[in-house]
């Protein structure tokens, strides 16, 4: 068991939002918090305008594939983060669930996903402020 926290991103497809936002956690909290996403109905790919828009800010997530999300995801997770999936996530005692309304990247081009993107870089600075803070020097 890991003693540092741990989020779980989900989305219906995987392939935007939480992809976007996992990548984000990632890179701005480094090692201190743990990342993982998953869809209720998995795509079959990650969305290309958001990998354009990622890699627009130095964060490649061409290699990712879009997950299934399964019980134990939630189970091994801190905070689940829900981005349009309504009752799909399994909800389980003790855990804290998030639900951030953001606009649905499908479909759309890279110039409508950068307000997203940009958006979810917002939400996810604050997540590291509440969950991991930087250690005062």
């Amino acid at each position: 068991m890991s003693d540092k926290p741990s989020v779980l991103f989900v989305c219906v497809h995987n392939a935007g939002r939480s992809q976007m936002a996992a990548a984000w956690l990632s890179h701005l909290a480094g090692d201190r918090i743990e990342v993982r996403s998953a869809g209720s109905a998995p795509g079959t790919e990650v969305n290309p305008a958001a990998v354009e828009a990622m890699a627009e800010v130095g964060i490649d997530i061409s290699d990712q594939t879009p997950k299934f999300l399964t019980v134990d995801a939630v189970r091994a997770s801190d905070v689940c983060i829900t981005m349009g999936c309504g009752d799909a996530c399994p909800v389980f005692p003790g855990k804290r669930y998030l639900d951030w309304k953001l606009e649905d990247p499908a479909g759309q081009g890279v110039a409508a996903v950068r307000p997203i993107r940009d958006e979810i870089k917002s939400l996810i600075e604050h997540l590291i402020e509440d969950l991991a803070p930087e250690p005062a020097a």
